[in-house]
């Protein structure tokens, strides 16, 4: 599994500022909807549920909220790095300004596991991290997302 078969360069944004992770949670809705024709009405309502189990802000300033959605072939992804960071209920009371968001379908058992953890590896490192909050182009961050060592997982 690979990082840019998860993640298209159209569904990588940066935010100024958001005023809450509502509003962050209705951004995805739409980038997911722009981006890979889901509804964004399903998007908000199955990340808000899935949130409502636990925060997924999993600390250091970065959240992978994450849903299952009925639709999808395979799993896909949504990165947004925010200039001001937004309040998550992260584990490390922390604010959070990259967020990482997975959509994967309803049955995707493994698949869907595999991905949580290529990305949660891939923003475990600092480096990448840093040249994330580094840049404000899109299309760099793709790249450093994308072309990292942690980029795949078997």
């Amino acid at each position: 599994m690979l990082l840019s078969n998860i993640l298209h360069p159209q569904s990588v944004r940066v935010f100024g500022t958001m005023s809450s992770k509502k509003r962050l949670f209705q951004e995805l809705g739409e980038i997911a909807s722009a981006v890979y024709g889901m509804g964004a009405t399903d998007v908000i309502d199955a990340l808000q549920e899935r949130e409502s189990l636990g925060p997924t802000g999993v600390g250091h300033g970065v959240a992978l909220p994450h849903a299952r959605l009925p639709g999808l072939d395979h799993v896909v992804g949504a990165f947004v790095r925010l200039d001001k960071p937004v309040e998550f209920g992260s584990v490390d009371r922390q604010p959070v300004d990259l967020v990482f968001a997975l959509f994967a379908p309803q049955d995707s058992g493994v698949d869907h596991l595999k991905a949580l953890a290529l990305v949660s590896r891939t923003l475990r490192d600092a480096g990448i991290c840093e040249k994330l909050r580094a840049n404000s182009d899109p299309a760099t961050l793709h790249a450093v997302l994308t072309e990292s060592r942690n980029a795949e997982i078997a």
